[in-house]
C-alpha cells in the first residue's frame, strides 16, 4: 500500500506543468545524500483514489500535471493511481519520479506523460547538473519517450 507524507503545487519538477506532487513514503532506495530522508520511513497516509480525487479537486483547474515522487515499493499501485487519473481527469498529465535506474517490469510506461529515472548520486548531482545520472522522459504520441532532462540545465 501506498503511503504519502505530504504534497505541493511546484513548478520545477515537470517542465511547463504546473504540477501537484505527491511525496511517497517508504522509499526502498535509500540513495546516499538523499534530500528527503524522511521519506524513507514507512509514513503518513494511504494513498487511494479518493484521496487523490480530493487533492486533483481542491486544485481543480490551478494544476495541469500531477507527479508521484516515489513509489518504489510499490510501481504497480503507482501505475495504478496514474490509470485512474487519466481515465477520470483526461487532461491531466501525470508524472513519476523514481529512484529506479530502469522501468520496472512488468511495467506499462505508457501509463505516465513523464517518467524521471535514476537514484540520486551525490557526486554527479540532480536534474539540474549537467552531469546527472538521473533522466527525465516525456512521453510522445506515438508512445516513445524523449530525454528532455537537458531543460533543467541553464
Amino acid at each position: 500500500m501506498l503511503k504519502f507524507v505530504n504534497f505541493d503545487i511546484v513548478f520545477q519538477e515537470i517542465p511547463d506543468e504546473v504540477t501537484l506532487a505527491v511525496n511517497i513514503s517508504n522509499c526502498p532506495c535509500r540513495c546516499e545524500g538523499c534530500h528527503s530522508r524522511y521519506l524513507w520511513e514507512d509514513a503518513g497516509e494511504p494513498l487511494t483514489e479518493e484521496v487523490v480525487d480530493g487533492l486533483v479537486k481542491m486544485y481543480g483547474g490551478e494544476i495541469t500535471c500531477v507527479c508521484f515522487m516515489g513509489g518504489d515499493a510499490d510501481p504497480e499501485a503507482v501505475v495504478s493511481l496514474s490509470c485512474h487519473i487519466h481515465e477520470r481527469y483526461p487532461d491531466l498529465k501525470v508524472g513519476w519520479y523514481s529512484g529506479r535506474s530502469h522501468v520496472p517490469e512488468p511495467f506499462f510506461e505508457q501509463a505516465f506523460d513523464y517518467l524521471k529515472l535514476g537514484p540520486y548520486v551525490e557526486t554527479l548531482g540532480g536534474l539540474s547538473s549537467p552531469s546527472t545520472n538521473q533522466r527525465l522522459y516525456r512521453r510522445e504520441p506515438d508512445g516513445s519517450l524523449t530525454d528532455i532532462t537537458e531543460r533543467f540545465w541553464k
